[in-house]
């Protein structure tokens, strides 16, 4: 009878993988960077251990949302105090704080567990094309379709 393999968190070896988001859809890069956080894309996959690799995406400031996507969607944030609420629109965040756009965006794809919150911590977001991980030798992660 044969076992299945369970990684273990110290056999893990981590790699840093670069996205450029310019021209990219939303939706599709953060899904594509939440498996990879995630490590997914490795036949040691196991579900309860952190198994994945550090993404760094740049040119934040240049994705795309299609459709209506850029007035229509919203993002809301609440005070905690009575009449908190803070709406702000695609377009707005995209223009003011795209690194938190796409943060949320491959956030929301991840575990809401302590093993989700670990991972989180594997995700560097830049607007610009600058990021100061190049000691780690990231390699291009190129998206698919």
């Amino acid at each position: 009878m044969s076992t299945t393999y369970m990684a273990k968190p110290n056999e893990v070896e981590r790699k840093w993988y670069i996205i450029d988001a310019e021209g990219k859809t939303l939706g599709r890069l953060a899904s594509e960077a939440a498996s990879i956080i995630r490590g997914k894309h490795k036949p040691q996959f196991t579900p309860h251990v952190d198994t994945g690799d550090f993404v760094i995406v740049i040119n934040a400031s240049k994705v795309v949302l299609t459709g209506k996507k850029l007035q229509n969607k919203m993002y809301y944030r609440h005070s905690m105090y009575p009449g908190g609420l803070k709406v702000t629109s695609a377009q707005d965040m995209l223009k003011n704080k795209p690194e938190r756009m796409l943060e949320l965006a491959i956030h929301g794809m991840l575990p809401k567990t302590r093993l989700g919150n670990s991972l989180k911590t594997k995700l560097k977001v830049y607007a610009g094309t600058e990021h100061p991980h190049e000691a780690q030798k990231p390699e291009v992660w190129e998206l698919r379709g």
